[in-house]
Order: C-alpha cells, then sequence, then structure tokens
C-alpha cells in the first residue's frame, strides 16, 4: 500500500495531500530513509514522522483490507516511541531568561 494512503487510512494524518506535503518536505521516514508518497509499505516496516511538536516513530503491524469496516489503529501500527519538542516560544523565553 501507498505510504500517502496507509497515513491516511490509519488516522495518522487527517488528508492525503497533509500526507503528501509532509513526504516531500522530508518530514517522512521509512526504515530510517526519506520516503516519498508512493513508497510502498509492507508489515514489519518503521515510519517516523516528524510534526511541529513532536515525532512519533511506529511499526506498521498491519495493512486495512477491503472490507467497509475501518480498521482500528492497534490493528494497523504500533508506537514505539513519542518524542515532544520544545516549541519555538519556549526556547526563545529559555534562552532570554538565562541572560
Amino acid at each position: 500500500m501507498r505510504l500517502d494512503v496507509f497515513l491516511k487510512t490509519a488516522r495518522l494524518i487527517k488528508r492525503r495531500t497533509i500526507a503528501r506535503e509532509m513526504c516531500d518536505k522530508g518530514r517522512v521516514l521509512v526504515n530510517g530513509h526519506e520516503a516519498k508518497p508512493a513508497k510502498e509499505v509492507r508489515p514489519g516496516d518503521s515510519i517516523a514522522l516528524k510534526f511541529a511538536s513532536r515525532i512519533i516513530d511506529l511499526e506498521v503491524i498491519g495493512m486495512p483490507g477491503t472490507s467497509s469496516k475501518k480498521p482500528l489503529a492497534e490493528e494497523l501500527y504500533r508506537i514505539t516511541s513519542e518524542t515532544r519538542l520544545p516549541r519555538e516560544k519556549d526556547l526563545w523565553n529559555e534562552n532570554n531568561s538565562s541572560s
């Protein structure tokens, strides 16, 4: 399954267009390498998503079927780590308070 479709179907990203934009900007890694939206994703692959406020690492454990019921997130991926990033405003305050 295509990476951008998987991210949308798994509800990690709301719209496929946004998933494509993130891939084009290098904010999505598959198995440690920058990935294009058309990259084929398979169970066992690791995906890293770099959002503005956090980085999520996950492992693909399944693919959505063709049935009409929506798959649960627990059936598609497992989050291996999640890192919160400091906001730019917080960094600004931290740098100015130490002066």
